[in-house]
């Protein structure tokens, strides 16, 4: 089985501040100098981003360790210690990240792909130039660091898409992707030829549609037969689904059913999406009745015929995919108070997690 990477678990380390420094000034002439301790620099924080480039968490399995620099110590002279250069995690975007302890949600990178600051460095102890006073010329103290802090973090990967198909092993779900767009699933006659998700864009006018291959479910998939739920997942990002019934299949009038019940027993918000049925292989002998019947059975939903080997239908579903994704009137903008805040900080500092 090909190997897709949609989780891992990594863990995570803030940099420590430097330790401030306890020092004198020792010049010529000037023999009982006072306090010229610098203090430590800041450490480096852990930060996210979203590289649009990435498709998958592979590079998170490479390297599941990430440490921010420590900030460097105060020196004599005043002379401050070097800040610590953050460590910046990149991630595809629809990443989730959780806590791998609590399965707290922590961040949804599908809301907003601004960049992350995670956690924030220790802060620099201050030197002994911060404790003169006139009671005490020659002060000694100096304090350290603040300690870096370490998350183990688990982050998935849920593919964001317009259309996710739905549909059984075999049901022509990569054909029809090969068709609409330019990815080149892997296609043959047997099931289970799809292991991955695949993504394609559809183009239209000025319109581009996204589409999901999701790999075929069977009965009990919510139940983990077959591939299981492992790729079930990334049809709760999509806009809408269209569910790809075989009409060459003897069981075609009773594919739907089963495949919404997985469905729900998934996730009830499944169910809750816009949605077309579109029955399959129409170019194949007694698919045309078949679909006649489909469509009466299913008379409230939306059902089309197609034959990617001949085109047949292959316009009407394109224009269907538009019409389900369509964007609404927008809904007017909320108005804030003036005690409303400009900006929420999300950064979590290490006061909180500790």
């Amino acid at each position: 089985m090909e190997k897709f990477a949609d989780e891992a678990v990594i863990e995570v380390t803030s940099g420590s501040g430097g330790n401030g420094c306890a020092s004198f000034r020792r010049e010529k002439y000037i023999p009982m100098g006072g306090p010229s301790g610098g203090d430590g620099g800041r450490g480096g924080d852990v930060v996210f981003t979203v590289r649009r480039n990435l498709r998958t968490l592979a590079h998170l399995r490479y390297k599941n360790i990430y440490k921010a620099q420590n900030g460097g110590g105060g020196e004599n002279w005043g002379r401050y210690g070097h800040n610590g250069e953050d460590v910046v995690i990149p991630l595809p975007p629809g990443s989730l990240i959780r806590n791998a302890q609590t399965d707290e949600l922590i961040r949804d990178f599908s809301r907003d792909e601004k960049d992350f600051v995670f956690l924030k460095g220790g802060n620099g102890g201050w030197g002994n130039i911060h404790f003169k006073s006139s009671i005490n010329q020659a002060p000694r103290k100096a304090l350290p660091g603040k300690p870096g802090i370490t998350v183990k973090l688990k982050v998935e990967l849920q593919i964001m898409a317009d259309i996710g198909l739905v549909g059984f092993p075999n049901a022509g779900k990569s054909s029809l992707l090969n068709h609409f767009t330019n990815a080149r699933p892997k296609i043959a006659a047997y099931p289970f030829t799809t292991k991955i998700p695949n993504l394609g864009v559809l183009s239209s006018g000025e319109t581009d549609i996204i589409i999901a291959d999701i790999p075929g479910i069977i009965e009990g998939a919510s139940g983990g037969a077959g591939l299981g739920i492992r790729f079930l997942k990334h049809i709760s990002r999509t806009k809408a689904l269209a569910f790809l019934i075989d009409l060459s299949d003897d069981n075609y009038l009773e594919a739907f059913d089963i495949l919404l019940n997985e469905l729900k027993a998934f996730s009830a918000d499944l169910v809750k999406k816009k949605r077309l049925i579109a029955g399959t292989k129409t170019d194949l002998p007694e698919t045309e009745a078949r679909l006649a019947e489909l469509a009466a059975k299913y008379s409230s939903e939306d059902v089309c015929g197609i034959s990617v080997f001949f085109g047949d239908g292959i316009k009407e579903l394109s224009n269907a995919f538009l019409r389900l994704t369509a964007v609404p009137d927008a809904e007017p903008e909320a108005v804030l108070d003036d005690n409303s805040p400009d900006e929420i900080d999300d950064t979590i500092s290490n006061e909180e997690l500790l």
